[in-house]
């Protein structure tokens, strides 16, 4: 028998966690003895599990997810304990059981890895492999023969630099992590919380040696994007004041390695931009280096008092800006609303479907979303409703006229259902 497998649920949502973390066991595990099976469906990984357990001694059931899989990951884990019950470790990682790790054992996981994964993924495969006790481990989390939950400390934040964004050895490519860390503490996201309120960036040496391993494996035809909370806070110390000369020497010179026929994505998915970052300066260098026809602006509310209750940071005015000039450059924009956000009342929704309905006339597209409370965050127990009825009129009018989209009804129930499981932790 061979001797440890990490099996990765290699989800569509959360490949890009997984490539950060089988990127540094490449770096920081020796593999003779470790083989890393992906698995893409939920299907797939119950019935393929039926051979791996036959062929090593120690399985690692790797899972990340996020909130909005809760129930969907709870249903594959009992599944998984119904099937494969002491065979298999089960490990799980990502947001939700960064923020909830409690209820992501009581779930059926065996082990939580609580923030960043990168040097805990390492140390936590290197004891697996040398049967070592696992439970010394900082960054985990997990219940012991007592029923007791128990919390081994939090890790020191990584240097991305010290690590790839994606495997090389198990060739997994995909967007560049550039940056980690937000110190916009909005009350509805976990970014902060996971990551730190002071931006972390990888160096624009680190992230051009990819580039041009991206290029030598795909040729002319290569796409570079980049995973970041806020494109143009690339290169910021403090994720506020703008380092246009930091993004300009990143963009420049991965337009220089990928050349005319490769493209680079800036400020459009899978990362946006603040509105008040959103000026011609800015604007000039996605027009000058990048092939995005368009940017993603989170305004989230039109609401001023709503923007300040979530602690947002921007204004209203900000966003009308920032469309302006980005239309003005001949650039299209989706804007992000969050529908349902905490003491919202009828009076705000009017404002930001007032605001919806100006900036869509202006030529904008508007990104629907339902408020989903978050496990680490401070809106992460506060009560969730079905949409209001002016809301709902409002966006089929938009998207009948081709200018809104996203899956606000789908997010409307599950959000519902997550306000209720998180308001019982």
């Amino acid at each position: 028998m061979k001797k440890v497998a990490f099996v990765v649920y290699y989800h569509k949502h959360n490949f890009y966690s997984f490539n950060a973390l089988i990127g540094a066991l490449e770096v920081g595990v020796d593999l003779t003895n470790l083989d890393i099976i992906f698995v893409q469906t939920k299907k797939d990984l119950i019935q393929d599990l039926g051979e791996i357990v036959k062929n090593y001694e120690r399985i690692v059931v790797g899972i990340s997810f996020y909130t909005t899989q809760f129930f969907e990951i709870s249903d594959l884990i009992k599944k998984l304990s119904h099937h494969y019950n002491n065979k298999c470790l089960l490990l799980a990682g990502g947001p939700h059981p960064t923020g909830d790790p409690i209820g992501t054992l009581k779930m059926g996981f065996d082990i939580v890895v609580i923030g960043e994964g990168e040097e805990t993924i390492i140390e936590f495969m290197n004891k697996i492999l040398t049967n070592q006790d696992i439970r010394e481990i900082k960054g985990i989390a997990y219940i012991d023969e007592k029923d007791e939950f128990n919390y081994t400390g939090k890790r020191d934040l990584i240097i991305l630099d010290d690590y790839p964004p994606f495997p090389l050895k198990n060739t997994r490519f995909g967007a560049i992590e550039i940056t980690r860390g937000c110190p916009y503490i909005c009350y509805f996201c976990q970014t902060p919380y996971i990551s730190g309120t002071h931006p972390r960036h990888r160096s624009v040496k680190s992230i051009t040696k990819y580039i041009k391993i991206l290029k030598n494996y795909y040729g002319d035809h290569t796409d570079v994007r980049f995973i970041t909370p806020n494109a143009f806070s690339y290169g910021s110390e403090d994720g506020k004041n703008l380092n246009l000369a930091k993004i300009e020497e990143l963009l420049s010179k991965t337009r220089e390695i990928i050349g005319k026929k490769g493209r680079v994505y800036f400020g459009s998915f899978p990362s946006e931009v603040r509105p008040e970052h959103v000026s011609r300066a800015t604007l000039n260098l996605i027009l000058k280096y990048a092939d995005n026809d368009n940017i993603t602006i989170g305004a989230q509310s039109g609401s001023q008092k709503i923007l300040d209750l979530c602690h947002r940071g921007h204004s209203i005015e900000n966003v009308y800006n920032a469309v302006d000039i980005t239309l003005k450059s001949n650039l299209k924009v989706n804007v992000d609303f969050i529908y349902g956000l905490p003491g919202e009342t009828e009076d705000d929704i009017n404002l930001s479907i007032k605001m919806m309905k100006a900036l869509a006339n202006k030529g904008a597209k508007i990104h629907a979303h339902s408020f989903i409370p978050l496990p680490q965050t401070p809106y992460a127990k506060e009560p969730t409703e079905h949409i209001n009825d002016i809301y709902k009129n409002e966006t089929r009018k938009l998207i009948a006229k081709g200018l809104a989209f996203g899956n606000w009804k789908k997010q409307e129930k599950l959000s519902i259902k997550i306000s209720q499981y998180m308001r019982k932790t």
